[in-house]
């Protein structure tokens, strides 16, 4: 058992896009990639979970079945995890990506054990496809590789903001962010930051959340390096 300090960072579909609202931005993933490598240490082990957000949002088609629509989504994933592996290639960084549906020639199926190894080995291992069933969002995905590899936190990058807030800062200028909440904070008060499932599955298994703003890209290397930063949320706020 490896006694690194092992952590999932969540990387959102939108953060792909940078500023070009969809598609992917390689200049921006090319710094979200760099931030990932100045964060690496020989004390800790990256997981990755992409989401698909800039390519689809498989809750949003409204003519499309929702669970092909789903899948559209996962495979929006899968090219976002490709180009960041290939970014983080570049720079030096190994990387494996393992998908949920098996696509061979492009990544590895998902095999739990298989990917401890490639972290052991310290290569960063970025996880693809979403769970690989329709109806659960990647911030789900993120909650179940968090608990089956083990990892002690999950870093959710959030865009546009640098924490969670009482409401959307955008729209209530008296919005005010919190530094800790609980789990049972997010759920009580509704709050948009993950589903509730991925809440639910994070409070089952007592995986604490770091949620933090990407706007800065150096801030994935802060939440690496375990600095202050955003917002912590766990069981107990003590």
């Amino acid at each position: 058992m490896s006694t690194k300090n092992r952590v999932v960072l969540k990387l959102s579909g939108e953060s792909m896009a940078g500023g070009k609202g969809t598609g992917i931005d390689m200049d921006f993933v090319y710094e979200l990639a760099k931030s990932i490598k100045e964060g690496k240490t020989a004390d800790n082990e990256i997981a990755i979970v992409v989401g698909g957000g800039n390519f689809w949002r498989g809750r949003d088609a409204k003519i499309i079945e929702r669970a092909t629509s789903d899948y559209m989504g996962m495979l929006g994933t899968v090219m976002n995890a490709l180009a960041l592996q290939s970014s983080l290639e570049k720079i030096g960084v190994e990387t494996r990506v393992q998908t949920s549906i098996q696509m061979q020639e492009v990544a590895e199926p998902y095999i739990m054990r298989r990917a401890i190894r490639h972290l052991e080995k310290g290569r960063v291992v970025i996880f693809a496809a979403g769970t690989g069933n329709p109806y659960f969002s990647t911030d789900t995905t993120a909650a179940l590789r968090a608990a089956e590899i083990g990892a002690s936190s999950i870093l959710v990058a959030k865009k546009g903001v640098d924490g969670v807030y009482s409401a959307d800062p955008k729209i209530d200028p008296s919005a005010t962010k919190f530094d800790s909440l609980t789990y049972s904070d997010i759920l009580r008060l509704n709050l948009k930051i993950l589903d509730s499932t991925a809440t639910s599955l994070c409070m089952d298994n007592n995986i604490p959340l770091l949620v933090f703003g990407i706007d800065d890209t150096e801030n994935i290397t802060r939440a690496l390096k375990g600095e202050e930063i955003g917002t912590i949320i766990r069981r107990n706020n003590d």
